[in-house]
């Protein structure tokens, strides 16, 4: 018997592959999980008020915090391996996989945060766009 929360979990690691397997050659790894991450977005539209409730629960509940984190990491492992697959070598699949996790966290956490941000997979975005201009930030100073 195939559970609802397995379900949701399949149509979750069927929207981070997908994009990933369909992308043109030559994408860079942060385009291909931006694209993905944007699927599993759209995913949740029209699911805003549900959502909110339900991390309002995991959020009251250390159990279900680390299923989460669980889901997460699982979640993760499959998108390195989707990166894999279409040649990008480690540790950068597993880098750019680790850090699409972080960026859907921080942007799902706005998104259930802000009742009046309906637009996930657009958070999401901004989201990658906020951590690309991290990491190309201004040099770090020297210490004198």
């Amino acid at each position: 018997m195939v559970t609802a929360a397995l379900r949701r979990l399949e149509a979750l690691t069927e929207a981070l592959v997908g994009p990933v397997a369909a992308a043109p050659a030559g994408a860079a790894p942060i385009d291909l999980v931006t694209a993905a991450l944007g699927s599993v977005g759209a995913i949740f539209d029209g699911r805003h008020d549900h959502s909110r409730r339900r991390q309002a629960i995991i959020d009251a509940t250390p159990e279900l915090q680390e299923r989460e984190l669980i889901k997460l990491a699982t979640l993760a492992t499959t998108l390195a391996a989707a990166l894999r697959d279409r040649g990008i070598p480690e540790p950068a699949a597993s880098l750019t996989s680790q850090a699409a996790m972080a960026v859907f966290r921080v942007a799902f956490e706005r998104w259930v945060r802000d009742p009046g941000e309906p637009d996930l997979p657009a958070i999401i975005r901004a989201s990658f766009a906020d951590l690309r201009t991290l990491i190309a930030g201004p040099p770090a100073k020297a210490h004198t």
